[in-house]
């Protein structure tokens, strides 16, 4: 198996708690992505920052947990804070970010699945619905480094985009990997549509 990287470490949000802590289908958004995250990959990594204490205490699942110590520059600081906890042997990595609840969990069977089996020149495994890429993204651990070694101010879409050629995309119907709940507004469609 592979690790994961759950980015929690981002500002709280607009809704009054942690979105780590919001609720999803009887569960936090933290323990859900932990839970499904982890069905097919392993440590499952979360990397906390704003409220750490609070989610960490929250949490009823079990993950590793770092801490980003400088939350406010970023995701990259996040992303790179949980990509500097990853195994020595591992051979890459999964990361998702918190805003990103509903990904089914079959959806994070079939790219695991795809990551195991890829060519050895497949550098990523990213799920697509329709012409929209999401969430989570498989990357070889060559990316990591690549990702570990950008400066702050760099964009981890800057190293995706250099290696389309050497993406594989996996087709779904699974709208969770869209799913970007950044407002109030977002968090209630996100609510609607689970009935």
């Amino acid at each position: 198996m592979i690790p994961s990287i759950i980015l929690a470490a981002g500002a709280s949000s607009r809704m009054g708690t942690p979105k780590a802590l919001l609720d999803y289908r009887g569960e936090t958004f933290l323990d859900r992505l932990i839970r499904v995250m982890g069905l097919a990959t392993d440590p499952v990594i979360v990397v906390l920052g704003y409220h750490a204490s609070r989610i960490r205490a929250c949490a009823r699942r079990t993950a590793k947990f770092v801490i980003n110590p400088a939350p406010e520059r970023g995701q990259l600081s996040s992303l790179q804070t949980g990509l500097a906890a990853l195994p020595r042997e591992a051979q890459g990595a999964a990361f998702i970010p918190m805003d990103c609840p509903a990904v089914q969990e079959d959806t994070v069977a079939r790219l695991a699945a795809a990551f195991d089996a890829r060519d050895p020149e497949t550098l990523f495994v990213i799920p697509r619905q329709g012409a929209k890429r999401g969430h989570p993204v498989f990357a070889a651990r060559r990316i990591a480094d690549e990702l570990l070694a950008l400066p702050q101010d760099g964009q981890a879409r800057d190293v995706v985009h250099r290696y389309v050629s050497r993406t594989q995309y996996i087709d779904v119907e699974d709208s969770g990997i869209l799913a970007d709940i950044d407002d109030p507004e977002a968090y209630r469609k996100l609510l609607e549509a689970a009935g």
